[in-house]
């Protein structure tokens, strides 16, 4: 007897509890006239405003945010040493970096001085420049650089500390290839290499304009020119791994190459052979080492070379700043910006021991 009454309970409970449901549901889908928001009442709204205040006319000219979950930033930065500046540049853009809030930084090489065969000092001064980078709230990803590669045992160094030299990976739908330029077809340093380097960044505390001649001298030197100019060939291990890897991913939305060489400037034969694998795809090269900013825009793609962050100078002209290219990937591509180290600055306001005189009441606090 109890249970024949216990079942239509049970069913007219049920019923209940779902039209309850199917209320809230309408109402959490329905405008909410008050804060001028058709977003569901249960979840917080992206934008919303208070309606009644201007109903007809608005003081903005869209919402069409710039919002689109597939976009996304990441920060490039250049060569660190070559003659590391003095004046903790370096360390600056990395508090500059985390200001910003990239997804992601990558460096096209040249993070040490190298030119060292002790592993010693080697490691000493991987330590150094990680406890540097440490303070991004990011990843970082290397490339090699000659300084970073400078030798055998420097090359044996990287491998232990960071195990390839060149690799790739997808982020959003966008290929990264980091590839290798000092991979085999370098010419060897001028000798006193560092001794040159230790000379030049002694000189740099205790007599910047002599640093400043020994610099302009340096860049003479007959090996360092012929160094320049000599084409950067890739090996055959690389290249084959190269095309491989393109024909892997040959539907991504977007490419992006990172060399330390600006293998465009003095091109070889192995660099043309890229340039045709790459030519079917769009894509945007990034280097560094010549510490001097430069744009280059190759049959529609573009090829950029980095500016220093916190290395020696080694050309005059406008080129000649301390910086982060700064890129928004959008579904037409990318969005590429230049930030010069000294026209970014925290809340505080201008530091004035990096940029002049500055009220900054209770910066110091906090």
């Amino acid at each position: 007897m109890n249970h024949s009454f216990q079942r239509p309970k049970t069913i007219c409970l049920a019923l209940l509890l779902i039209a309850i449901s199917l209320l809230m549901s309408c109402a959490s889908s329905s405008p909410d006239k008050a804060t001028g928001t058709e977003e569901p009442s249960a979840q917080a709204p992206v934008f919303q405003y208070e309606a009644t205040h201007f109903p007809d006319t608005k003081p903005w000219t869209s919402t069409d945010f710039k919002n689109d979950p597939e976009n996304f930033q990441f920060a490039i930065i250049g060569d660190r040493t070559g003659g590391a500046s003095v004046d903790r540049t370096f360390a600056l853009a990395m508090d500059q970096v985390n200001l910003l809030q990239p997804e992601f930084v990558i460096n096209v090489g040249d993070i040490i001085e190298g030119y060292t065969d002790d592993k010693t000092e080697l490691n000493q001064m991987w330590d150094e420049v990680d406890g540097l980078t440490g303070k991004l709230q990011m990843p970082l990803f290397h490339t090699t650089g000659n300084h970073d590669i400078s030798n055998m045992p420097a090359r044996e160094i990287w491998y232990e500390r960071h195990g390839v030299s060149f690799y790739h990976f997808i982020y959003r739908d966008t290929l990264f290839m980091v590839l290798d330029s000092e991979d085999g077809s370098r010419p060897e340093p001028p000798a006193h290499m560092k001794e040159s380097i230790e000379l030049y960044n002694r000189l740099q505390v205790e007599n910047p304009e002599e640093a400043q001649r020994m610099l302009a001298e340096f860049m003479k030197d007959e090996s360092i020119v012929a160094g320049l100019s000599k084409p950067v060939e890739f090996s055959e291990r690389q290249m084959e791994w190269i095309e491989a890897t393109l024909a892997a991913n040959d539907d991504v939305r977007w490419t992006f190459v990172f060399t330390h060489e600006p293998c465009w400037e003095n091109p070889s034969d192995t660099f043309g052979v890229i340039q045709e694998l790459l030519s079917t795809r769009s894509f945007t090269w990034f280097a560094g080492h010549l510490h001097y900013y430069d744009y280059d825009n190759i049959e529609g793609k573009e090829y950029i070379t980095m500016g220093p962050i916190g290395a020696s100078w080694h050309h005059d002209g406008p080129g000649n700043v301390d910086h982060m290219t700064w890129i928004t990937m959008t579904d037409d591509g990318p969005q590429i910006g230049n930030i010069a180290l000294k026209g970014l600055f925290d809340r505080k306001g201008l530091d004035p021991s990096l940029f002049g005189a500055y009220d900054r009441k209770g910066a110091d606090e906090g």
